[in-house]
């Protein structure tokens, strides 16, 4: 049974954390979930990992602020920057030494980003390896939701406009039964040819449980961040990045970006797949992420610290 605690942050914000695996395992894998979503999503991973790690990784994951079983936020903090934060007080507080690899789905993908962007001295110091899934470094820059660019753009405006009326809607959730009625629509821009019944419920159930604020507030943030530049410093790392070529959201092209500034990067696109890759593809999401921890455990451990790094500023 996987650790459960809670992590708070200095604003008052209370995060859901759950660990698996020895606490002085030389290697933490911290899976960092997508929008609207929680630590769920990553269930396959963890079980994975717990399973044939050996005691060598632990994994954590956590539910992001406004998500989950975290506690709502004030609205001005609903942004990527005060993400990337956040993930540097889970990693002082949940991993403070050792080597850490990091895995993001789509807006946990962007959070990585913004960590490695706002704190270049932290990440440098803990960071080992790189794993993204169905993320984009571009913003909405490649999202045209499978359609003509001219009904994407429509969609885009009402999307953005929606968010805007949702974020001042404050820690209100969302209806179960409106969200049952529009499980279609979800299954639809979330996942790809094939979708098990089990996971649509479970991320019906994520959306359920994320605030309405965070829902419409992250909405800006998410579209307006670009990073390539912040990730083109990151090319001595073990990465990997994956894909589906249905990915309505994040497609191929958000990948194909990323690889390219990180060359040494194993970029995997799957076929039929969607933007739910850690429930859709498994295997590969699974094999990728051993792959690059592979690579870390059998590295030196030279960059392993013990002490917060004192270079944390933007």
């Amino acid at each position: 049974m996987p650790e459960r605690f809670e992590v708070g942050l200095p604003d008052g914000v209370r995060l859901h954390v759950e660990a698996t695996g020895p606490a002085d395992a030389p290697v933490t894998a911290v899976l960092l979930h997508g929008w609207t979503l929680d630590g769920r999503s990553w269930h396959r991973q963890v079980d994975a990992l717990t399973a044939s790690s050996d005691g060598a990784v632990r994994v954590v994951t956590y539910d992001a602020r406004g998500h989950g079983r975290s506690s709502c936020m004030p609205l001005p903090t609903a942004t990527l920057a005060q993400l990337g934060d956040d993930l540097l007080a889970v990693l002082d507080a949940v991993a403070p030494t050792g080597r850490v690899v990091l895995v993001g789905h789509s807006m946990g993908g962007m959070t990585i980003m913004e960590y490695a962007h706002r704190h270049p001295g932290h990440f440098a110091a803990r960071t080992a390896g790189l794993v993204f899934v169905s993320t984009t470094a571009e913003g909405h820059t490649h999202t045209v939701y499978g359609l003509s660019p001219r009904i994407a753009r429509l969609i885009r405006l009402a999307e953005t406009t929606g968010a805007g009326v949702l974020a001042r809607c404050g820690s209100w959730r969302a209806p179960r039964a409106l969200l049952r009625a529009l499980q279609p629509s979800i299954r639809w821009m979330l996942f790809g040819d094939r979708c098990d019944p089990a996971d649509i419920r479970l991320v019906t159930s994520a959306v359920a449980r994320a605030s309405l604020r965070s829902i419409g507030g992250f909405r800006a943030s998410i579209g307006a961040q670009h990073r390539l530049d912040t990730l083109a410093a990151l090319a001595h790392l073990p990465a990997a990045a994956l894909v589906g070529d249905r990915d309505r959201l994040t497609p191929p092209p958000c990948a194909e970006s990323i690889a390219a500034v990180l060359p040494a990067t194993e970029l995997t696109v799957c076929p039929g797949a969607g933007h739910m890759l850690m429930m859709e593809r498994p295997d590969e999401v699974n094999a990728a992420l051993t792959g690059v921890l592979s690579r870390v455990l059998a590295e030196p451990a030279a960059r392993t610290s013990g002490a917060t790094p004192a270079g944390t500023g933007a």
